[in-house]
């Protein structure tokens, strides 16, 4: 009976949307990602966005002043990832806060040479255990495969990368396992895969990734992530066994889709 009450509540605000598929698909076109969903897999991502939608709540910040065509793009962002997971790994929180630009924290700040500052720099991303996501939509519009610094970028994916972390003990780099998956594995292979990046990095050899994955093992899955989804090809490359266990994780291959193009 709850099911049932469930699904007839969610069914009814989607309604209560307005939003047809022809609004969907102008909203999230220009993103180059969206290439690699179609026919049955399309439909469903659309669903999902709508179910997002429904389910979460999008607040401006500073002032923005939002358009549905903003918010159709961030949630399909935001479900790219758990399309084949299910909404319900974004339980447990409820608020997005979409500011124009970066937003400054409210909170004090220390800088590489010791000093510390009464406010933090500006960011163009923040997830909250339990908390709100807080994302700049100005970042979301440099989404790209080559968007930062020759890298990949999509502060949608990686801020909501963390939530799943976030999942399990905190963030640390290691969301969930599936069933099929071994955690030791992980272990294993993203270590291997940090200890290799970071040798390149001192040695001034080319990164596969946005060296900012180096901050700590929860950027590192962040934007692993990112890359995942935005130059799956890049990263099968240059980090096979991180990218197998990607998929694995995300139930998904997009360097498979993207070859099917």
């Amino acid at each position: 009976m709850f099911n049932k009450l469930s699904h007839w509540w969610e069914a009814r605000h989607i309604d209560q949307l307005e939003i047809t598929p022809e609004q969907w698909e102008a909203a999230v076109a220009s993103w180059p990602v969206m290439t690699r969903y179609q026919g049955e897999e399309r439909d469903a991502l659309r669903q999902l966005t709508l179910r997002f939608l429904v389910h979460k709540t999008i607040s401006p910040g500073g002032g923005a002043v939002l358009t549905n065509d903003m918010c159709l793009r961030l949630a399909t962002m935001a479900c790219v990832p758990i399309l084949h997971l299910g909404l319900h790994w974004y339980d447990h929180w409820s608020t997005i806060i979409l500011y124009q630009g970066d937003f400054i924290p409210n909170r004090p700040y220390q800088s590489d040479d010791g000093v510390v500052h009464s406010q933090a720099p500006g960011l163009s991303g923040e997830a909250w255990l339990r908390g709100p996501l807080i994302l700049s939509w100005e970042s979301i519009c440099e989404t790209g495969a080559h968007a930062r610094h020759g890298h990949a970028s999509n502060v949608v994916i990686h801020e909501f990368a963390h939530k799943l972390d976030m999942l399990r003990d905190g963030a640390n780099g290691a969301p969930p396992m599936h069933p099929d998956m071994r955690p030791g594995e992980w272990h294993h292979t993203f270590s291997a895969a940090w200890d290799r990046l970071s040798s390149d990095w001192e040695h001034h050899r080319p990164l596969p990734l946005d060296e900012y994955a180096l901050t700590n093992p929860a950027e590192f899955f962040a934007v692993c992530s990112e890359t995942f989804f935005e130059a799956p090809h890049k990263m099968k490359k240059h980090m096979p066994e991180v990218y197998r266990l990607l998929c694995q994780f995300y139930r998904q291959d997009p360097n498979a889709n993207n070859a099917a193009q």
